[in-house]
C-alpha cells in the first residue's frame, strides 16, 4: 500500500495542484493540470480495460486473474461514478 501512495504523492507533484482557488492566473494554471490528470487517468482506465477484457478470453490462471481483478475495479470505479448522479 504504501508503494502506491508513493506512486499517488509522485504523480500529483509532477502534475501539481488541481483545485481552484478563484485567482484567474493559478486556476488557468490548475486547469491545465487538471487536463494532465485526466489524460493520465484515460490512459491508464484504457490499460486496465484492456486487462479486464482478457478474463474470458484466455484460460491461464494468472491472465484470468489480473482480468478479473480489473474488471472488479472497472465495476467498483463505475458504481463510484454512478453514484454522482
Amino acid at each position: 500500500m504504501s508503494d502506491k501512495m508513493t506512486i499517488y504523492n509522485v504523480v500529483c507533484k509532477l502534475v501539481g495542484a488541481i483545485d481552484p482557488i478563484g485567482e484567474t492566473q493559478t486556476d488557468d494554471r490548475r486547469f491545465e493540470n487538471l487536463k494532465t490528470m485526466a489524460d493520465l487517468v484515460d490512459k491508464l482506465l484504457f490499460d486496465i480495460t484492456r486487462v479486464a477484457n482478457n478474463k474470458h478470453a484466455r484460460i491461464e490462471y494468472s491472465m484470468k486473474r489480473a482480468g478479473e481483478f480489473a474488471d472488479n475495479f472497472l465495476n467498483e470505479t463505475k458504481e463510484c461514478l454512478d453514484e454522482r448522479e
